[in-house]
């Protein structure tokens, strides 16, 4: 357990933690909400897949919250970004509790938020960088991501429970509750403060433009092979794989198994359940072949997923998705820590900032996954993407083998 237990020695992560975690519950509680309003109302799964992807419009415009973040520093931002959830979930339960809300209103602020909430991941993990000696980086990442996968579990439940119970709008205050208490937490953290240039320093030193900055990161990335081939992976996992599991399955609930809000909670659980143990496993246990690890556990992920489209009945799904959340979470824990390791603290924010634009590849294929649907259906849909996604893949792998396989690759280092 003290393995476990390390990271919490820092007092900052004692407090970033906990932040982490109720802004994770209530993403998680908003997604199942608003998905399951959204499809009962309209009764559409293309509608229920454009919802979903508006989730994921700021992932283009993440690279400047790097750089925002690296600029006027992650803790900042982090809280700002936290504010403007807290406020437009605020919004939604007025909406809700007056009987205004409609699925166009649901659209607009969801794509609002949509604007800030991709970056969130991004700037919480250059902040843990920033408070975590390089030791202990492996396991606070792989912590961290423990507030994602119980939130996946704990958040979809209780968000499915009082949705039942209560209806929309009670929902949203305990979300908005969520957002205003992780606001708190995030202000608590205190970082040293930075070192002033020296009298003179700005005549000695130009200063950057923004634009320069990401240009700078930019550049880091397209220019060191291991942090390219994770980026690859991270993309395609985005456009092959997460549709299949995240945003799609409120309509596999509903009209793949016939069941209600609960049903669809249990099977969200099970993916954040395998989740879980994967991110706690690798908090106990030290990892020497990151890069492998990725290559690994991203095979085991499509081959689950293979499976996963076939089945009918909810307990063998529950299991699949328990499976393809472990796996799934091994494999962007090894990205994260390929980023990390790889990259200047300088540059943490903007390349963290490129990690978050890859996910969109993940509205692109919600789209494209809501189309062939409708026309092929749920188990072609899916097998074709498992599939595909499998052998694009082994294809990254294959081109730059020599950075990521051998033990000595840079990627592979202890």
């Amino acid at each position: 357990m003290s393995g476990f237990r390390r990271p919490f020695r820092l007092r900052n992560y004692r407090f970033q933690w906990p932040a982490d975690l109720l802004t994770s519950w209530a993403f998680e509680m908003e997604t199942l909400v608003l998905g399951w309003y959204v499809l009962v109302e309209t009764g559409s799964v293309l509608l229920l897949t454009v919802l979903a992807s508006l989730n994921y419009v700021g992932t283009l415009i993440a690279p400047m919250f790097g750089v925002i973040g690296d600029r006027i520093g992650h803790r900042d931002l982090l809280a700002m970004m936290r504010v403007a959830y807290a406020m437009l979930a605020a919004t939604l339960m007025l909406l809700a509790l007056t009987g205004r809300l409609t699925p166009t209103w649901v659209m607009i602020i969801v794509s609002i938020m949509g604007l800030i909430r991709p970056s969130d991941l991004g700037v919480r993990a250059a902040l843990v960088a920033d408070i975590m000696p390089a030791d202990l980086l492996v396991g606070a990442i792989s912590i961290s991501r423990t507030t994602q996968d119980t939130a996946r579990i704990a958040g979809a439940l209780s968000g499915a429970g009082l949705f039942a119970a209560l209806g929309i709008g009670p929902v949203y205050v305990a979300i908005m509750c969520l957002y205003v208490a992780s606001t708190i937490l995030t202000l608590c953290i205190k970082l040293p403060a930075r070192p002033r240039p020296a009298a003179g320093g700005a005549e000695r030193t130009p200063a950057r433009s923004p634009f320069g900055d990401l240009r700078e990161g930019l550049a880091h990335v397209w220019t060191t092979p291991q942090v390219r081939a994770a980026m690859w992976i991270a993309f395609l996992v985005n456009l092959t794989a997460f549709p299949l599991t995240n945003g799609l399955l409120p309509y596999v609930a509903r009209d793949i198994y016939a069941t209600n809000q609960a049903g669809l909670g249990y099977l969200t659980a099970s993916f954040a359940t395998g989740s879980l143990i994967g991110s706690m496993a690798l908090g106990f246990v030290s990892v020497a072949r990151v890069a492998r690890l990725m290559i690994a556990s991203t095979s085991v992920w499509y081959a689950t997923l293979l499976v996963f489209v076939q089945i009918k009945t909810v307990p063998v799904a529950m299991a699949c998705l328990m499976l393809a959340g472990f796996s799934q979470s091994l494999s962007m824990i090894a990205v994260a820590v390929i980023l990390m390791r790889s990259v200047d603290e300088r540059l943490r924010g903007r390349v963290m900032g490129v990690r978050m634009m890859v996910i969109y590849g993940l509205p692109i294929g919600l789209l494209a996954a809501g189309s062939l649907i409708d026309r092929f259906g749920f188990a072609v849909a899916g097998t074709l993407y498992a599939a595909a996604g499998f052998a694009l893949m082994l294809g990254i792998v294959l081109h730059w083998r020599d950075y990521l396989w051998p033990a000595h690759a840079a990627a592979n280092a202890k």
